[in-house]
């Protein structure tokens, strides 16, 4: 039984890949058309977000179901920040904003084969190891967010090694960002991504996928010196939904 159980894993986590790599291979003359100029990523995105994430995340028997206590509006750029625990935060992130946004993410990811040839063309990559390199993500945020986009960052900074870990701590980046340029900063939780498809290799299964868009943090007359705060209440608010969601 359990072999057969591994079995089905194994297929699962190989049909991710699969679903992962058939559109971009489908629609790589226009996602490179796209890529190739940033005042054409609004049309990336839309294509990424139609054509790509919520084929994998049905593909997957993951539908995908987003609760909002606050609406996002067009046009209006944000910063979203959420858990990260699965691969699948990126698609369903994609799912939970209309809105154009960039990933800001490490630049480590860029070896993903099929998916890191886009990645480093329309994302901004961090090497969190280089101060020069982190200096540099705040002037590419600025340029993005004065074409009207969206970023979004990941502040744990990274997946935890130990699964058990409910959220774990965050980072200052996308809190400075957000006070920086003075744009609204959007807490969202991941309920089930973990359980659907985590960095086990062994684990996960179909089922569905939710999210919860919190209220929104507005920064226009926070200072640097409110980072710390503010990068606590939004973490609290967080981690208090995943625990209650486990109750």
């Amino acid at each position: 039984m359990v072999l057969l159980v591994r079995i089905g894993q194994t297929l699962y986590r190989i049909w991710f890949y699969v679903l992962v790599a058939v559109p971009i291979f489908l629609f790589f003359p226009f996602l490179l058309l796209f890529a190739s100029r940033e005042e054409w990523y609004p049309k990336f995105f839309w294509m990424a977000r139609n054509l790509w994430a919520r084929p994998i995340l049905y593909g997957m028997g993951c539908p995908p179901k987003v609760s909002y206590d606050q609406q996002l509006k067009f046009g209006k750029s944000y910063m979203l920040v959420a858990n990260h625990t699965s691969m699948l935060d990126i698609m369903l992130m994609l799912c939970v904003s209309k809105n154009p946004f960039v990933f800001v993410g490490k630049k480590e990811l860029v070896k993903i084969p099929v998916f890191g040839f886009f990645y480093k063309r329309v994302c901004i990559m961090v090497d969190r190891d280089s101060t020069q390199s982190r200096t540099g993500v705040y002037r590419r945020a600025q340029r993005r967010l004065n074409q009207g986009l969206s970023i979004c960052i990941f502040p744990e900074g990274g997946v935890p090694d130990d699964e058990s870990i409910v959220l774990d701590t965050f980072k200052d980046g996308a809190f400075k960002m957000a006070i920086a340029h003075k744009i609204p900063l959007v807490p969202i939780t991941f309920f089930d991504n973990k359980k659907r498809f985590s960095f086990t290799f062994f684990s996960g299964g179909p089922g569905m996928v939710r999210a919860r868009v919190h209220e929104f943090f507005e920064t226009g007359i926070l200072s640097e010196e409110d980072k710390s705060t503010l990068r606590e209440e939004v973490r609290d608010i967080i981690y208090q939904d995943l625990v209650s969601s486990m109750e």
